[in-house]
């Protein structure tokens, strides 16, 4: 059995939280049937400071049966395996032909960049582009205001 946690407290003593609340408590409650016990097998990598990775195990799969759909905060992979009208007798059948979704959060400001298939392995390329008004200011302390060096850099 599942351990359940209240995150009600997060709620009260967080302003503008409220969003980060509610995928902990999400990511709490996520059964493996939403996730297709783990199939496809997936790497999430950092790239570096601001590039992100993500690596499925999609053998078996053409371009045309893969789709990769970002929406708000959300990048979803599907796989759609076309069926085949074969009479072939199986004597053990190993290799899954099933379709799948796949479903990620991503974080505000972060963009799907690319995607490449290659020996069964399907890339996906995310960048996080933090705008300008967004980014940490230096603000210089020099003992008193000077308003005219401020409305020139604002012009």
């Amino acid at each position: 059995m599942r351990n359940q946690y209240d995150f009600s407290p997060l709620y009260r003593t967080a302003i503008g939280f409220d969003r980060l609340a509610n995928f902990i408590e999400a990511a709490s409650n996520q059964s493996a049937q939403t996730q297709n016990n783990g199939y496809p097998p997936y790497n999430i990598e950092a790239v570096d400071e601001n590039n992100y990775r993500i690596t499925l195990a999609v053998a078996g799969f053409a371009e045309d049966e893969l789709s990769i759909v970002a929406q708000e905060n959300a990048l979803i992979v599907t796989g759609t395996k076309q069926k085949k009208n074969s009479q072939a007798k199986f004597l053990h059948q190993g290799i899954a032909e099933r379709g799948f979704e796949r479903k990620y959060q991503i974080a505000d400001h972060v963009k799907v960049k690319a995607a490449n298939l290659e020996n069964g392995l399907l890339f996906i390329e995310l960048e996080r582009e933090i705008p300008e008004a967004l980014k940490p200011k230096q603000i210089p302390i020099n003992g008193k205001l000077n308003v005219e060096s401020l409305e020139a850099k604002s012009a």
